[in-house]
């Protein structure tokens, strides 16, 4: 049997796995969305702005950091700074 087209077979399902897991976690999940200002410090998802991404939020409640959430949940999280919020929102502070 000749080894070249299991090879082949072989690294297209390597690329293919890697491709997934490179993917943006929002862009596997449909079923979450992003919710800014309901992170703990240090357990945010992503950010928009004051940070680089993940875990980087130095604040509670950072309104400019996203967690995600279940679809359909955000807007009815509420903080002791307010609810979450679809986009990045601007906080007192």
């Amino acid at each position: 049997m000749n080894a070249r087209p299991v090879n082949l077979v072989l690294a297209g399902s390597l690329a293919a796995a890697l491709a997934v897991l490179a993917m943006p976690a929002g862009a596997q999940d449909t079923s979450k969305e992003k919710c800014f200002g309901v992170a703990l410090k240090g357990q945010n998802d992503c950010a928009a702005g004051s940070h680089d991404c993940a875990g980087h939020s130095t604040v509670n409640y950072d309104g400019q950091s996203f967690k995600l959430v279940a679809k359909g949940t955000c807007v009815s999280m509420k903080t002791p700074l307010g609810h979450g919020s679809l986009e990045p929102v601007k906080r007192p502070g």
